[in-house]
């Protein structure tokens, strides 16, 4: 039986991705990049900014460290406004919170999500908030996790289960030795939820909450 249920926020809360990829096609004109496509710009949803501009263009740790500093000065004025919530989701948030404790799990800065939250209605519905610093603190899901569980004083890990949508939840998750449930409505690529070992997988908002409640 679950008690706990950690949530990403990007891609399995709220569709963020839109703000993201805007965000970080503007980092990457201001370091010379022509203009990415949607493909492209997909893979900077979810995982840790600093990595996703080492890894796919390249960019020295001090050179992504300021592309990440250009992504946020658009990112702290538009991109954390176009960040909907996924149809549906408000309800089943706060149907699961009566029974059970929810916290969120996210690589993204505290102080995003937190405002995305407050903007969409739902930060009531959480118990705690573990998630990045500013300063590039805690962006590696097993580390989030770990906090989140410190937050909620360190329950049996068997009570616990994460949900996200990509591969850097499910392998923290797995870190932890905790259960992971992989939504495919987020910005998974095709396999990739499955191939990383998700325990459950699901495909929409309502069958989550239905997972979710038989879980309890």
């Amino acid at each position: 039986m679950k008690k706990y249920f950690l949530f990403d926020l990007d891609g399995t809360i709220t569709d963020t991705g839109e703000g993201i990829m805007k965000s970080a096609q503007y980092a990457l004109t201001a370091f010379g990049f022509p203009q990415q496509t949607e493909a492209q710009l997909r893979r900077f949803v979810g995982p840790p900014l600093q990595g996703s501009f080492e890894t796919f263009y390249g960019l020295s740790p001090v050179d992504a460290a300021r592309a990440v500093e250009k992504y946020r000065e658009r990112y702290r004025d538009k991109g954390v406004f176009e960040s909907p919530l996924y149809p549906g989701m408000a309800g089943f948030l706060e149907r699961l919170r009566g029974n059970a404790v929810l916290c969120l799990a996210t690589s993204k800065p505290l102080v995003f999500a937190r405002q995305i939250l407050s903007l969409r209605g739902v930060e009531q519905y959480f118990t705690c908030l573990s998630g990045a610093e500013l300063d590039g603190a805690r962006t590696d899901k097993a580390e989030v996790i770990a906090y989140a569980r410190e937050l909620l004083e360190n329950p049996p890990k068997e009570q616990m289960v994460m949900v996200g949508d990509r591969r850097q939840d499910v392998l923290g998750a797995k870190a932890q030795g905790v259960e992971s449930v992989g939504v495919l409505y987020g910005y998974s690529d095709p396999g990739e939820l499955w191939e990383a070992g998700a325990t459950h997988l699901v495909s929409s908002v309502e069958e989550l909450e239905a997972l979710c409640f038989s879980l309890l």
